[in-house]
């Protein structure tokens, strides 16, 4: 029912304001005829009923001119004192609620200014009128705690409407920000994916074209073999960058995608490098565990680029991967020798994302990754990662392996 009365007060603002006007009229001409049958001398009874129409007129503009209206009730306030009525709540509902809408719509000292100017004009009129000389309380404490008290109510209300707005910004500033965080974190995934993505299927690309050219002379059989298998590395590049882009211009999550690679794809991905020329061993210590998707994609793409890294810049012909499971870790090994002998495609020069990637990846699950040297010779990339259960208890930091501590080499 008060949502209905709402909903009809919101859609006729004039009618409500006509009818509260009416009512406080009618309040305040009750509150004179009271006090004119209490008075012992007995007021004009036209001159405080026309007082009390011409105060509750000028209420309707008192949200446009609230000083304004103020400074009109007050006047009539005042008059109605001096022709001997009592400054009753009644006799002062004109004067309170324009008070009241001073304080609400105007900075505050220009409200509390305004609230001493009116309480003044009601103490000048109640030590004035003979009437009221014995007894101050009735008729000038009373109307001055009355006005004053409107003030102090508007202004309350005047703060809690600010620091409402204030609130609401604050709230809006903040999910904007939170919208550009994830933007950006999105993004940053995004790049991530389109790296790894591409620069691990054209590595290997590059590293068959070359081998190919390089045993050409030499054994044309396993250049032929390995040109052979060439548009399969380049065909897997096709679709796992159609994939991702497809996954970028989807509009709703109704269509089936394609599993993300995780662990279990890691031979199809040591038989890749072997095409190159790379001979991978890797080895799983501990019990093998399915990991969450995330995790999964995570670990993969870590060893992935590592041996890209690889494929790109060692002179070596093999590389160690070594997948440690502890019950709330997993651990990443990726190391390589420095065998001279095998060719390469000559890397370019600058820094790239490789390294930079994969420390995301690893801070975005809530591990830690280092990479660097080897001291005796070779590199390595070592990657811890919380292995995060629901219902099961927090990983403990003291089953974390020690981190490894390497001279760190430029990004890839």
């Amino acid at each position: 029912m008060s949502n209905s009365w709402q909903r009809r007060a919101a859609t006729r603002p004039q009618a409500v304001e006509a009818t509260t006007v009416v009512l406080l009229f009618a309040l305040t001409v009750a509150a004179v005829l009271v006090t004119r049958a209490v008075m012992p001398g007995t007021p004009h009874l036209w001159s405080g009923i026309a007082l009390a129409a011409v105060a509750c007129a000028a209420l309707p503009w008192r949200r446009e001119r609230p000083l304004v209206v103020l400074a009109a009730t007050t006047l009539c306030t005042i008059a109605l004192g001096a022709v001997g009525y009592l400054l009753t709540a009644g006799v002062m509902v004109p004067l309170l609620v324009a008070q009241y809408s001073t304080s609400v719509r105007t900075p505050r000292r220009t409200s509390w200014n305004s609230a001493l100017a009116a309480a003044a004009g009601l103490v000048v009129t109640g030590l004035l009128v003979p009437s009221f000389r014995d007894s101050p309380i009735l008729g000038t404490v009373n109307p001055v705690a009355m006005v004053l008290l409107s003030a102090a109510l508007g202004a309350y209300v005047r703060v809690r409407r600010q620091y409402a707005v204030a609130r609401a910004e604050h709230a809006a500033r903040e999910r904007e920000e939170e919208a550009r965080h994830r933007v950006i974190q999105e993004r940053m995934r995004i790049a991530r994916e389109l790296h790894d993505v591409v620069a691990h299927h054209l590595t290997l690309a590059d590293a068959q074209a070359g081998t190919a050219a390089h045993l050409a002379r030499t054994h044309p059989e396993q250049a032929f073999d390995i040109l052979a298998k060439l548009p399969e590395t380049t065909a897997a590049a096709l679709r796992e960058l159609k994939a991702a882009v497809g996954l970028l211009r989807q509009d709703n999550d109704t269509s089936e995608l394609t599993p993300a690679p995780g662990l279990d794809r890691l031979p199809d991905l040591v038989d890749t490098c072997a095409m190159v020329g790379l001979e991978v061993t890797v080895t799983v210590e501990g019990q093998r565990r399915p990991l969450p998707p995330v995790l999964d994609l995570t670990a993969y793409r870590i060893v992935q680029e590592a041996l890209t890294n690889v494929t790109k810049h060692a002179a070596t012909r093999t590389a160690q991967v070594r997948l440690a499971y502890t019950p709330h870790y997993l651990t990443l090994t990726v190391t390589n020798d420095t065998t001279p002998d095998r060719p390469v495609a000559a890397a370019t020069t600058g820094g790239g994302f490789g390294l930079l990637g994969m420390r995301e990846r690893a801070a975005a699950a809530g591990g830690t990754l280092h990479a660097g040297r080897r001291p005796h010779g070779g590199f390595e990339v070592a990657c811890t990662l919380p292995l995060h259960h629901h219902g099961a208890p927090p990983p403990d930091p003291r089953d974390a392996p020690p981190p490894h501590r390497h001279d760190e080499s430029p990004a890839t």
